[in-house]
């Protein structure tokens, strides 16, 4: 096993397989995606990376959790179903926000005169939305014995810098995101914000209502 000073070639092999993993991870459309659209939309790219950072927050909290050995609760069937059941009822109130609040509250949008929020409630939205599924938890749970078993890194320097290519590869792309959809604030409308509003929304019911209905799943070996 290769020990702590490992070789460059060893450490670029390291960082491209965990490049190749964000770049796969990164594809993956749920909630965080339109989150993050709609946020860089409706407030600008500063607020959409703020998000992101929330998001990056969260997988490596996550990261961590797995990594300290924590990922041995999965194995509690109690505690499976009970946080698919948390999960996804604040997905769905999140959902239903935005579903029948945030979408008929907006009658007029200019980009120009948006008033600025607390930058930590964007960095707690992106944490709150990437942190609330238990699959994100079992994502990155599979990931970290993968890591150590067969990818064979099993020291703490190792695995370290494989999981932080990961988290910046995905945290580079989610910028890159909010960056795209930023430039469409020159030409959207009320009705483009409501509708994105509304299919945020719908995006988040869809999956806080997946959650607990299929909560049972969460307890079979």
């Amino acid at each position: 096993m290769i020990g702590k000073h490992f070789s460059i070639k060893t450490k670029m092999d390291i960082i491209i397989k965990g490049l190749i993993s964000g770049i796969i991870l990164s594809f993956l459309i749920g909630p965080v995606f339109f989150t993050i659209l709609q946020t860089s939309i409706e407030r600008g790219f500063k607020s959409g990376v703020l998000v992101a950072v929330g998001v990056s927050l969260s997988d490596a909290c996550y990261i961590a959790l797995a990594y300290l050995g924590l990922s041995h609760l999965m194995d509690n069937p109690d505690f499976k179903i009970y946080l698919a059941y948390a999960g996804g009822l604040i997905l769905l109130l999140f959902g239903s926000y935005y579903l029948f609040i945030k979408s008929r509250k907006l009658l007029y949008f200019d980009y120009e005169q948006v008033k600025p929020k607390n930058p930590a409630r964007y960095i707690a939205k992106g944490f709150i939305i990437n942190g609330l599924s238990p699959m994100v938890f079992l994502f990155w749970v599979g990931t970290v014995s993968f890591a150590t078993t067969e990818l064979g890194y099993g020291s703490h320097a190792q695995a370290t810098l494989y999981f932080a290519s990961i988290v910046m590869t995905v945290f580079c792309t989610d910028i890159l995101k909010a960056k795209l959809a930023d430039k469409l604030r020159l030409i959207i409308t009320p009705k483009f914000i409501r509708t994105l509003n509304i299919v945020l929304g719908i995006v988040l019911v869809i999956f806080g209502g997946r959650l607990i209905f299929f909560a049972d799943q969460f307890v079979m070996p």
